[in-house]
Parts: structure tokens; C-alpha cells; sequence
């Protein structure tokens, strides 16, 4: 994860890596609003707790003793709460609201008719999970 703008509300950040296939994919650019309330379901950037230099993005389970538990969205990524255990309030930095996937061999002097479908496929808000606790 590689954030693009930092100490303004709302800020832009890069997917890196597999972890939250098959919600997000590498190189999706995220929409983040930094300071937002977090409540189960959402996704996040925070502060790697074992790494403090490196931001990783996970879905926030459900709060703990200590912090957030947060999970990647694909079983098979380690590298989040069953790991490092909870992750502390103040590491937790943004609420993912939304995702840009960037066009993959899209050519852009092709027809409008295939940048308006793959704008259409593109942009999506990114949604908490229902039933987390």
C-alpha cells in the first residue's frame, strides 16, 4: 500500500499485493478519508503494528481488547490480525470510501463506447460488510 496524500480529509492511496482480493486488486487506487469513524465491515489503512513505515489496507472485524482485529479479505494473505494481533486505535489512519481501477490495456484513443465501460467497471464504492461485529 503507498498512500498519495496524507493530512487532508480525504486523500488517495495504491494497492499493493494480494490481501484484500477479491474486494480490491493491486494497483486499485483508493479514495480514503483519513480521521473517519470506523465501524465493523470497513475497510482501512493503517500502520503495519510490526512495520510502523508500512501501510497495508484490511477490513476492520471487530474491536478487541487493544484495537481493532483486522482481516485481508483473501484466506489464503497472513498478514493481518491472526499475525500481529489487534491493531491500536491511533495506528489506524483512514476509511476506505471508494476504488478506481485503472484500465488494463485499454486503449484510450479506442472508442468511447470502451472508456465509458470501462469507467462504468472502474469506479466503485467500496461497502462494509454486513454482519461484522
Amino acid at each position: 500500500m503507498r498512500e498519495q496524500g496524507a493530512r487532508l480529509p480525504y486523500g488517495l492511496a495504491e494497492v499493493t499485493g494480494p490481501s484484500m482480493v477479491p474486494t480490491l486488486h493491486h494497483g486499485d487506487q483508493l479514495l480514503v478519508r483519513h480521521g473517519a469513524q470506523v465501524r465493523p465491515g470497513d475497510v482501512v489503512v493503517l500502520r503495519h503494528p510490526l512495520q510502523q513505515d508500512l501501510l497495508i489496507v484490511k477490513r476492520a472485524v471487530e474491536r478487541r481488547d487493544g484495537g481493532w482485529w483486522v482481516l485481508g479479505d483473501n484466506p489464503f494473505a497472513e498478514s493481518d490480525s491472526r499475525t500481529f494481533g489487534a491493531v491500536p486505535d491511533e495506528m489506524v489512519l483512514a476509511r476506505v470510501l471508494g476504488r478506481f481501477r485503472p484500465p488494463r490495456e485499454l486503449r484510450w484513443q479506442g472508442s468511447l463506447r470502451a472508456v465509458l465501460g470501462w469507467a462504468a467497471s472502474a469506479l466503485r464504492p467500496v461497502r462494509r460488510l454486513r454482519g461484522a461485529r
